[in-house]
């Protein structure tokens, strides 16, 4: 149901970002530790990558940013 998908989503989210933040790997090095290279986990990894997943989130946050700048130097 959707509360049970939200939670685990934003847990997985919290779990990969402490990650990140306690370790001094590069993400695909992390991923290259939970995905075999013909697994469910990598397939669906690269799906995403292939419609576009990276670019979105970098483009988004671009897009936060330029906004952010816009209020800023308006005041």
């Amino acid at each position: 149901d959707a509360p049970e998908a939200k939670n685990m989503a934003t847990q997985a989210c919290m779990g990969a970002a402490s990650l990140l933040l306690n370790s001094n790997s590069h993400p695909e090095e992390e991923i290259d530790k939970v995905t075999t290279p013909r697994g469910c986990t990598i397939s669906g990894l690269n799906e995403m990558e292939h419609e576009g997943m990276s670019s979105a989130l970098i483009k988004g946050l671009m897009k936060s940013y330029d906004k952010i700048s816009d209020i800023i130097s308006e005041k």
